[in-house]
């Protein structure tokens, strides 16, 4: 069983919340091998089932509350959405265990815009430059709550219901039923009015909490970050706090984003606790407490900061304890880090349309504490992996670990936990459905696909057509990549004449291939058969690919003949129509 299907090993601890994370961070290690998970002496094939006995063991009310959240600060990439899938994960199954459960995620759309980026997403969900938008909503705005800045696509009420509005769409396409929440709503309704007092109402004990975690906390520091009246930008001077009127006096000063600085307009005046923010340190553990939360999880760039100090501002500001939680590694694309800012994502409708939603909910499914890379480029290889998990559930791979974590997971993936598949679907092999994905021919591709014996014969048109659907799925992959499967096969012969040796040596392979050679056998016999005429390796390639393509260049000949119907690769090396 690879690393990359082994289930997770989350902890061995029965106690997440009794030890700070990163002690929870080297509990949870990947054995590589290891067919399941114990949690409080139960042994279990699914890491998700780990996180909800520890959920249960606390005896949580009903609804169960799970929670994730992102600033909105660039594309909603699949990076984003880790935290709604892990979430999803461990909600289908307490579920599954008969609780109800509330899936939130909060956008923190009250935070102030830093910094431009460099792409943003469309509502379809397509990269775009700043080149296609009103880059100017985002420059003009800067320092200002992403809910105050226009949408740049000039379509949702703000940049921040844009942002939000891309995430819920992503659910939705994955079947993921979230709310998602908009912490400027939350201040607005209400919702942290306590919460804000009782920062307020004891500074000095705020003070004496954060102060170990960030440096910038000193006698002068007040929690609280008002919304200047004037220009619209968050300020972080609160000069005087009156907790009867539930009010703050405020200067607004510069902001620093980054190393840049963000010139405040010096208006001096007075905000609601509701015209404000708490800062993050205190706004996440302040959202566990008015959201209810149980579980959350997150990424590892929180485990040493952020949660060690949420943990110690929930317990001894807001006097609760903090919910289940969990890290997990972050992805990697194409080797580099998802970046918003710096145009290095890819999103969750870019990949449904390389593949199919339940090998994508399959990769979140997969060992949380293990670090991936998303490589575009090498995609047939996760859905290669995701067919194996599927015919491991299936009974039909001879490995006990694979087929334990697919028999309870794999239900989960396909969204039928209630109702668990009892007939295997029938799947191409990615990179067949690629050089299918050369053939514009609907029918030809149906009738390569049966001559290679994937589609039975006895298969309904629902289940033939669910199964060539992954075709146009793997040329949309062939053609973002422009890899060795970028071709068009072409269905009538093209008006091409050879010399006569090049002609000889085209049906001697011909013979060669009515005699029943696979694709490795074609590719050396047209090496030995353009010696035998005396001709040049390269020009009886280039003639292959004229025939086939009407090109000069193509994939690997021999190999890719061999995937198709025999009789046509033979009338066509023979010239005949």
């Amino acid at each position: 069983m690879s690393t990359d299907d082994s289930p997770h090993i989350l902890s061995e601890q029965t106690a997440l919340d009794e030890v700070d994370e990163a002690e929870v961070d080297e509990a949870a290690t990947d054995d590589g091998q290891g067919a399941a998970e114990e949690s409080a002496g139960t042994f279990h094939a699914f890491w998700a089932d780990v996180v909800a006995d520890e959920i249960e063991s606390r005896d949580p009310d009903d609804p169960i509350v799970i929670k994730g959240g992102v600033s909105p600060s660039g594309v909603a990439h699949l990076g984003n959405f880790n935290e709604i899938m892990r979430g999803y994960f461990v909600a289908e199954v307490l579920r599954d265990r008969g609780h109800e459960v509330r899936q939130v995620f909060t956008s923190d759309d009250k935070d102030p815009l830093r910094k431009v980026p460099r792409k943003l997403a469309n509502a379809d969900g397509e990269i775009v430059g700043l080149g296609e938008v009103d880059a100017g909503a985002l420059g003009r705005n800067l320092g200002k709550p992403y809910t105050a800045i226009p949408d740049p696509f000039g379509e949702a009420e703000s940049y921040a219901a844009h942002f939000a509005g891309l995430l819920k769409a992503d659910a939705d396409r994955l079947n993921v039923p979230v709310e998602m929440l908009s912490n400027t709503d939350l201040y607005a309704d209400g919702t942290f009015d306590d919460a804000v007092r009782t920062v307020l109402g004891d500074v000095e004990r705020v003070r004496e909490v954060l102060s170990p975690y960030q440096d910038k906390v000193d006698d002068e520091y007040v929690p609280f970050n008002p919304v200047c009246e004037a220009c619209g930008k968050v300020t972080e001077t609160v000069t005087a706090i009156d907790l009867d009127a539930e009010t703050v006096d405020y200067v607004c000063t510069d902001m620093d984003a980054g190393g840049n600085t963000i010139e405040g307009c010096g208006h001096e005046g007075t905000a609601t606790f509701r015209e404000g923010k708490l800062p993050w340190r205190l706004e996440w553990p302040a959202q566990w407490g008015v959201l209810g939360v149980d579980f959350e999880p997150f990424g590892k760039d929180h485990a040493e900061g952020s949660w060690p100090s949420g943990v110690d501002v929930a317990r001894n500001v807001f006097g609760e304890e903090p919910p289940v939680p969990m890290v997990y590694e972050w992805f990697t694309l194409n080797g580099e880090a998802f970046s918003s800012s710096e145009g290095n994502v890819v999103t969750v409708q870019e990949l449904l349309e390389l593949l199919e939603p339940e090998v994508l909910r399959y990769f979140f499914a997969l060992h949380p504490k293990k670090a991936r890379d998303l490589d575009v480029e090498r995609l047939d290889q996760l859905v290669d992996r995701f067919d194996r998990f599927e015919r491991a559930y299936f009974g039909e791979v001879d490995d006990a670990d694979l087929t334990a974590f697919a028999k309870r997971a794999y239900p989960f993936v396909v969204g039928r936990p209630d109702d668990p598949p009892t007939e295997k679907p029938i799947r191409l092999p990615y990179t067949f459905a690629a050089v299918l994905g050369m053939v514009d021919d609907p029918d030809f591709r149906e009738r390569l696909a049966r001559d290679e014996g994937h589609i039975p014969d006895d298969a309904d048109d629902d289940a033939v057509d669910a199964a060539l659907a992954r075709v146009e799925q793997a040329r949309n992959w062939a053609e973002r990549t422009e890899n060795e499967y970028d071709y068009r096969l072409q269905t009538d012969l093209p008006a091409v004449e050879f010399d006569e040796d090049v002609a000889a040596a085209l049906d001697d392979l011909a013979d060669f291939v009515a005699a029943g050679h696979d694709g490795e056998e074609i590719q050396g016999a047209m090496y030995e058969t353009a010696r035998d005429h005396d001709v040049e390796v390269s020009d009886f390639f280039a003639a292959g690919y004229r025939l086939f393509f009407d090109d000069t260049q193509g994939p690997r000949l021999g190999e890719f003949l061999g995937e198709l119907e025999r009789d046509y690769v033979v009338d066509r090396l023979r010239r005949e129509a």
